[in-house]
């Protein structure tokens, strides 16, 4: 498996507001260990977050009042980095997969493999398809080339062929890359899938917040 290049990835998290930076006249607090403090004004927020030696962290803004956590923001932070860092590594890269098959496969076989070769391809990853030839079969790589022709017909409306059918040692090959459309369909999913699981995160952060 052999790594291709890296798309840019958006912006995983938003800001959160601190302290001063947090506006509205109340807000809902809630310990660093999850306790509930209630409903108050924010300026008597800020003063029990001095008092505590932390900070105050708006968690929830979208709620009525914004949920606040006492914490410390450079932990918080330095772990948000960490948890965007992972939501990278599981957007999409794009690879070069490989499905095999022999000369002379049963139709069932090809569809179970063309489904793999389709699958990879919607996931914008590129696909070797590598004919393997045993004993006397390689003296008959017209069927390969065939067999090759085939995928590429039928994964057409969402690939191209990127290196033509060519011979190596006793395989035959030839590289499909998804076409552009598919490749920023899975790069959208693969974002969206990283922004979804960073707020998770931030509504895990308040759930303990009454309804």
């Amino acid at each position: 498996m052999f790594a291709a290049h890296e798309r840019s990835i958006p912006e995983i998290s938003k800001p959160l507001r601190v302290n001063q930076q947090i506006r509205t006249p109340q807000v809902r607090v809630i310990a660093d260990d999850g306790a509930q403090l209630g409903v108050m004004a924010t300026y008597e927020a800020l003063a029990l977050a001095r008092e505590r030696g932390v900070d105050l962290i708006e968690v929830s803004p979208n709620a009525v009042p914004p949920v606040c956590r006492l914490s410390d923001f450079g932990r918080l932070k330095y772990e948000q980095s960490k948890r965007d860092k992972e939501a990278r590594k599981k957007a999409h890269h794009m690879e070069l997969k490989e499905v095999k098959l022999r000369p002379k496969i049963e139709e069932h076989d090809y569809q179970v493999k063309f489904r793999t070769a389709e699958r990879l391809l919607q996931d914008g990853d590129k696909v070797k398809v590598t004919i393997m030839f045993r004993g006397r079969e390689i003296t008959y790589q017209q069927h390969g080339r065939r067999l090759l022709d085939r995928v590429a017909a039928d994964t057409t409306k969402i690939a191209v062929v990127e290196r033509e059918p060519r011979v190596e040692g006793r395989n035959m090959f030839m590289i499909l890359s998804p076409r552009h459309e598919i490749v920023q369909a899975a790069a959208a999913k693969a974002a969206a899938r990283a922004q979804s699981d960073a707020a998770s995160h931030h509504a895990a952060m308040a759930a303990d917040t009454p309804k």
